[in-house]
Formats: structure tokens, sequence, C-alpha cells
């Protein structure tokens, strides 16, 4: 398992949170995530989901991961 923090740009209330925890959680391979307004942790497989495919659920959901992240 692999452990990552992403900073989003964009979020700004909780219905911002519930609509990426929902688009990370949708992944394959995903064991756990937290997400708080502007940031996103989350416990996953490497072996099922890369970290791009977290950045590119997030960017799909509206939001923007911060460079860097």
């Amino acid at each position: 398992m692999t452990d990552t923090t992403l900073k989003v740009e964009g979020m700004s209330c909780q219905h911002c949170v519930m609509r990426v925890k929902k688009a990370v959680d949708a992944l394959k391979g995903i064991q756990s995530s937290d997400v708080q307004i502007g940031t996103v942790k989350v416990k996953f497989d490497e072996k099922a989901v890369a970290k791009a495919d977290i950045e590119k659920a997030i960017t799909n959901a509206g939001y923007k991961v911060a460079s860097g992240s």
C-alpha cells in the first residue's frame, strides 16, 4: 500500500469534499481516503491504481491538483 497527500485547488465547501471523495473512492485499488477542503489523503494499492489515475479522477470531478503534490 502507498500513502499520498494531494493539494487540491477549487474546493470551498462540504459539497466539494463529498464530490472529490466519491470520485476517488470509485477507483479500484483505493483502500481509504480522507478528503478535507484543499487536501486529499489516500492509501492505495499501486498494482491496481496509479497516482496519476487519482489525480485524473479529481480533475474530472472539477477540481485542480496543485503541482508538486
